[in-house]
């Protein structure tokens, strides 16, 4: 069994229909919103380079300072450094604070204090979907290599328990029963914060690895991955809060709600701007490109039946777009239920008046209410947006423009 973490991709994609919306939380955050549910981490503060000179670190050193990042392997990356003076930690935040490690921007730094530990351990809890419960992952043995012990040890112990926590906990402590006496006592004392924490959070991944198993036999959390159900923001005000105080790491669920929509960069360097609807039939669209050998620019999900008589959604959309530097085409595909197609049309016209910046042509697959009057007003509106109903022809002539546009 893997760990949890590998089930969780760590790039930019949309979710498949009937996958749960995540966010996968930095370090820091994660941490701090478990401390605040009873699970003990090392004392530790956020920093970025602007905080060098004014940064208050906690207790005495030595310290940790972890390159905070949305992607595995910072050890190994070279994004985790230690510490033992004020002025090594400000080098260390200097020296990292405009790289990326493997392609993602480092949105600043938790520096804590080091833990002296008498081992490592591993526990993981994550929603199992197909099972209906929530997978409980145990093992004996933590740390950067976990993955591989696992794989070579067969040293990870899973199964699933319903999702509520004495369920998880019993399960946990089963799992735990045929680990060394010092595990199974420092899992018995861990399982029931960090089940609380996982179900007070409305989490789908709560792994700590490692998790430090102390000299006195205390345990405490020293790393931390967390992701959480994007739809309970509503219910989760500290998730929410912090999402917005960070836009720029967490870019697609801060966009969600800033817009009330769903809008993913998929590939900066991307040839095709994509304005649809409809999650499943956007991502199918975005297979199909792919197939096709043209790169999509973005995935989104414009939910026409939110927009209200507003072009303010479109609007943003195309911002977005405009932002492209190798798009060729926009590919538009709506297929409106409640919508009427006539409105609709009536409000792209205007967004497209509203951002200029877009100058590339428009194919556009449009099926349900008032189709002839829609296709009538974008005649006389004189763009170049080619309109089709069938989804194919659509999505050819979207791969013909780009390649006359490449």
């Amino acid at each position: 069994m893997r760990p949890a973490s590998t089930a969780y991709h760590w790039g930019k994609r949309p979710h498949r229909p009937g996958e749960i919306d995540t966010v996968l939380l930095l370090e820091h955050d994660a941490k701090e919103l478990i401390r605040g549910h009873g699970v003990p981490v090392p004392a530790g503060c956020y920093v970025d380079s602007r905080d060098i000179a004014t940064m208050t670190l906690p207790g005495e050193g030595p310290w940790v300072v972890k390159a905070q990042v949305g992607v595995g392997g910072r050890g190994k990356a070279g994004g985790i450094g230690f510490a033992d003076t004020h002025q090594d930690v400000a080098d260390f935040v200097r020296e990292h604070a405009d790289t990326r490690i493997k392609g993602h921007r480092i949105a600043g730094f938790r520096i804590e204090q080091k833990v002296r530990f008498e081992r490592e351990v591993y526990v993981g809890f994550m929603v199992d979907a197909a099972e209906r419960g929530v997978r409980v992952l145990i093992s004996a043995k933590g740390g950067v290599d976990v993955e591989a012990h696992a794989q070579h040890d067969n040293t990870m112990l899973s199964a699933v328990a319903a999702a509520d926590e004495t369920a998880m906990i019993e399960t946990a402590k089963s799992l735990a029963k045929p680990l060394p006496e010092d595990v199974r006592n420092t899992i018995a004392q861990a399982i029931p914060a960090l089940a609380h924490a996982f179900i007070a959070l409305d989490a789908t991944l709560l792994e700590i690895n490692p998790l430090f198993v102390l000299p006195d036999g205390h345990w405490v959390a020293g790393d931390a991955k967390l992701a959480v159900d994007e739809n309970t923001f509503g219910r989760q005000p500290a998730v929410e809060q912090i999402v917005r105080a960070r836009p720029d790491a967490y870019r697609e669920a801060a966009f969600k709600l800033a817009h009330e929509f769903d809008y993913i960069e998929l590939d900066p360097h991307g040839q095709v701007g994509l304005l649809t609807t409809g999650a499943g039939l956007s991502m199918m669209l975005v297979d199909e490109m792919l197939q096709a050998g043209l790169k999509p620019y973005n995935f989104c999900d414009v939910r026409t039946g939110m927009l209200r008589g507003s072009p303010a959604r479109l609007i943003e959309v195309l911002r977005q777009l405009a932002k492209g530097p190798n798009i060729s085409v926009v590919l538009v595909n709506i297929f409106a239920g409640i919508t009427d197609l006539d409105e609709f049309v009536q409000l792209l016209l205007q967004a497209l008046d509203a951002v200029p910046e877009i100058s590339v042509p428009v194919v556009a697959r449009l099926i349900g209410n008032n189709f002839h009057a829609a296709r009538q007003r974008i005649e006389q509106s004189g763009r170049p947006i080619t309109v089709e109903v069938d989804l194919d022809k659509a999505l050819q002539m979207a791969v013909v423009q780009a390649g006359a546009q490449a």
